[in-house]
């Protein structure tokens, strides 16, 4: 699913390598109601898998070539490198009044 138009970025990660990655990433996680991401792969590759109950399963890998992987607001997910990788994590949501 696209991201909305209306959502602005005000958040990244650091960049993560097979090495680095949060064990939390690793398992299935969420962001919370209302935020939106983008996983940015700089390198390498990397599984993006969306495990959520309410949605059906959905896997990709993501790479420098492929567009961002997008992760739904409360929606439960994890990752997966695929050897050696360099990612990052861009977090949107509504701009605040």
């Amino acid at each position: 699913m696209p991201m909305p138009s209306d959502v602005r970025p005000y958040r990244r990660t650091e960049i993560f390598t097979e090495t680095t990655v949060p064990k939390a990433l690793l398992k299935a996680h969420s962001t919370k109601q209302d935020v939106w991401a983008l996983i940015h792969v700089l390198e390498g590759q990397l599984v993006y898998r969306i495990n959520d109950p309410t949605r059906t399963a959905h896997t990709e890998v993501l790479t420098p070539e492929t567009p961002p992987g997008v992760i739904e607001p409360a929606i439960l997910h994890e990752v997966e490198p695929l050897g050696a990788v360099r990612f990052y994590v861009e977090f949107h949501r509504r701009a605040q009044d």
